[in-house]
């Protein structure tokens, strides 16, 4: 209509008929102002609700307020190294400032002068610990007879069968036991320690606590930290246990061999030295554990979505931690000979 009345410079839109209205008419008459004022035409408003040129004019104001496009600038290589040198240095310092904190709670505790509730520790021993059975049970089992599985096909050929206990016991003392634990632990507890705090500071409560003189490192870490570092050695020893019951299954259903020979034959392969350096990494990866869990969640945002990645950097974060410790400490070990 504006295209064919090129001599147009007003149009008059009246509104006394209008009772009721809501914001699809305020956009509709948006777009006609839009579209008069590119063929330079005048929009006049009549007895329109107050309302209605009261939002107009907001919009019109506010149209010059729009933030401009930022400049995209051209990543080069450099720049791309420039900026991940910049995320570890940032990662690692954060890192260092949590474990040193960690450690001045440590501290504390040790001098009796750490403020925290003891209940809470039981808790976190009967979560971590009693409550993950079920699931530390059927996949230590599993791994047991994984390993006694694949040992037999191998040492069958050699007709040397009978060192499937072997295998299977050492390996579970001295690593398997301990590291699928703590990978058991990390996904079940370690997500959830990052969970709940994250949340905490969603709900600004470890803000409350700082206000009313408690320290979160001492107050919410310290407990969490004690129970894991407690709770794995006893788990870990427990899947050891599990592990080589499937081994024996395995042995006495494929290999012929009699759960009194299994036994007998890991017994001869063992010693309390095996135990003790699988309990020693035990303690290591839930010392790793916790932390990870409770450093992702004390660095969590104060939104939904940062809880949820802050759950699954605990994760990540703490299933390295465990690799690296285990390759660390098994090299240690083959070195000191042990």
């Amino acid at each position: 209509m504006l295209k064919k009345h090129f001599d147009l410079r007003s149009v008059t839109i009246n509104g006394s008929d209008i009772t009721s209205w809501d914001t699809r008419l305020v956009a509709h008459l948006w777009k006609i102002q839009n579209l008069a004022k590119q063929y330079e035409v005048e929009t006049v408003l009549q007895s329109f609700p107050r309302g209605i040129p009261r939002l107009l004019n907001l919009a019109e104001t506010s149209r010059g307020r729009e933030s401009a496009e930022p400049e995209s600038l051209d990543e080069t290589f450099l720049s791309k190294i420039g900026e991940v040198s910049l995320d570890v240095t940032t990662e690692t310092v954060r890192m260092l400032d949590f474990i040193g904190a960690l450690f001045i709670g440590l501290f504390n505790f040790l001098r009796g002068k750490a403020r925290f509730r003891v209940s809470d520790v039981w808790f976190f021993l009967q979560d971590s610990g009693a409550n993950a059975l079920p699931i530390v049970s059927l996949i230590s089992f599993l791994v047991g007879v994984i390993m006694a599985f694949v040992g037999a096909v191998q040492l069958t050929q050699f007709g040397a069968q009978i060192y499937v206990a072997n295998l299977v016991g050492i390996a579970m003392t001295r690593e398997m036991g301990a590291l699928m634990t703590a990978i058991i632990i990390t996904g079940r507890s370690g997500a959830a320690f990052a969970a709940q705090l994250g949340t905490m500071m969603v709900n600004q409560e470890i803000d409350a606590l700082k206000t009313f003189g408690f320290e979160p490192m001492e107050y919410l870490v310290l407990p969490r930290f004690l129970a894991l570092t407690i709770m794995l050695p006893p788990l870990a020893l427990y899947a050891d246990f599990l592990g080589i019951m499937g081994g024996a299954l395995v042995g006495w259903a494929m290999l012929d061999l009699s759960f009194l020979q299994y036994f007998e034959q890991t017994r001869s392969a063992l010693n309390p030295q095996h135990f003790l350096l699988g309990l020693l990494k035990a303690f290591i990866y839930g010392a790793l554990v916790a932390t990870a869990g409770c450093m992702r969640g004390l660095q969590s945002g104060r939104s939904a979505s940062a809880v949820g990645k802050a759950t699954t950097s605990a994760v990540v974060t703490g299933i390295v931690f465990i690799i690296v410790a285990s390759a660390v400490t098994t090299y240690i070990y083959t070195v000191l000979g042990w």
